[in-house]
């Protein structure tokens, strides 16, 4: 298994691609990505774990738009009081770093009355699960960097929720990307779906930014 940093780092070049964000500046112990995003305009994203936040929170708080600290790390309580010592608040600490073998994944096809679309455009798979009128169910991306497939934005609407569109999207994902391991951050409600279909968590993931900001739900 590759080191944690390692992992880091290829993680953020795919989700970056399936994005279509700029490349992150590299800082040595972290990456600076530019997010493009309302209520997350900058995002420093932590290479050596706990050792990491000292630095990389100076540069956060020196920000002059809001930005985000995320700490993918082994020891989460340990990167917790190290960020809070550095003068950030922890926003989320709940999210996974998990990887699977997209081989290995477990095929999966929707339910009747559902079809899956899916098309490739540079380096980016997406997936649409369409219900009988054509509207979207649920549906992904996927940035792909050489072996690697990176998963994002996983989606299943309110209305078409416990159906099995989930596992149908990350099907139609590992089937279309020509790429052999997978790679994504899981939110807690993603979790329980991912580790069904045999992805495994390598390690935590604590989101920070400095006081006042706010996680988008």
């Amino acid at each position: 298994m590759s080191d944690l940093r390692e992992l880091v780092v290829r993680w953020q070049r795919g989700w970056g691609v399936a994005r279509g964000l700029p490349a992150a500046d590299d800082l040595g112990s972290g990456l600076r990505v530019r997010c493009l995003q309302i209520g997350r305009d900058v995002e420093y994203v932590a290479l050596d774990g706990v050792a990491s936040v000292a630095g990389l929170a100076g540069l956060v708080r020196r920000e002059q738009e809001v930005t985000w600290l995320t700490v993918p790390t082994v020891e989460p309580g340990r990167a917790a009081a190290a960020i809070e010592a550095a003068g950030l608040v922890v926003l989320k600490r709940s999210e996974k770093l998990m990887t699977v073998e997209l081989g290995e994944q477990p095929r999966s096809a929707p339910p009747p009355g559902y079809r899956v679309e899916s098309r490739v455009e540079d380096s980016v798979v997406r997936v649409e699960v369409l219900d009988r009128e054509g509207d979207v169910g649920a549906r992904g991306t996927m940035g792909v960097v050489g072996d690697d497939g990176i998963a994002d934005r996983i989606e299943t609407l309110p209305a078409h929720r416990r159906r099995g569109l989930g596992s149908a999207v990350m099907s139609a994902l590992a089937e279309a990307a020509p790429a052999r391991h997978g790679l994504l951050i899981a939110s807690e409600d993603g979790q329980r779906l991912y580790a069904r279909l045999g992805w495994r968590t390598v390690a935590d993931v604590l989101i920070a930014s400095t006081p006042g900001v706010t996680y988008p739900e």
